[in-house]
């Protein structure tokens, strides 16, 4: 049964990652790179704080950071212990697989995949009462998540994987939120 799974993740990668070009690499590595993400977490944030004010804003930055904290650790733990090669480094995969990006640490599972999940279900079970369209956040883990493959970098099972550990730990700590909320933010009657 396992190997019928690695079959299935490694001829997914395959093909997914063979839907790309040349024409759109450089593309795919700016939408890799969390930096060029800034504009979108500071416009994430501005609404954010326009909705619930400072104080609460920098409540929930609190928690993204102990989210993020903890799924980081928690996916390099997983890399050291399980060591599956990327498929860049893969030598059964290097000749036909597209090979954008290299990276020489572990594959499994996605960090990146991991901690954009986690950050947008949190975020989700906080202000989805506030904003009518907010579960177009999702998109961001999807198109993140999706560069990793396109670059060569990840599995779609590590992704998969990423997405529900992801989502597990930012509903848990969103019901330790809901849970100390009142504590610092008491509803107003």
């Amino acid at each position: 049964m396992l190997e019928k799974i690695k079959e299935f993740d490694i001829n997914l990668l395959v093909y997914l990652n063979g839907l790309g070009s040349e024409t759109y690499d450089k593309f795919w590595l700016i939408i890799t790179n969390q930096l060029y993400w800034t504009p979108f977490f500071l416009l994430l944030f501005y609404l954010i704080y326009k909705k619930i004010g400072v104080k609460q804003t920098l409540y929930i930055l609190l928690f993204i950071a102990i989210l993020i904290a903890f799924t980081d650790q928690t996916t390099n733990l997983f890399k050291h212990t399980f060591q599956r090669l990327r498929p860049c480094n893969n030598p059964d995969l290097k000749s036909i697989i597209r090979i954008v990006q290299v990276r020489t640490s572990y594959s499994f599972f996605s960090g990146h995949a991991a901690n954009t999940m986690a950050v947008a279900t949190f975020l989700f079970w906080i202000l989805r009462r506030h904003f009518r369209y907010f579960g177009f956040l999702f998109l961001w883990p999807l198109i993140f998540a999706y560069s990793r493959i396109y670059l060569g970098l990840h599995y779609p099972g590590d992704i998969l994987t990423g997405y529900l550990f992801g989502a597990l730990f930012g509903s848990l700590l969103y019901l330790v939120y809901r849970k100390l909320k009142p504590q610092y933010f008491p509803e107003k009657v």
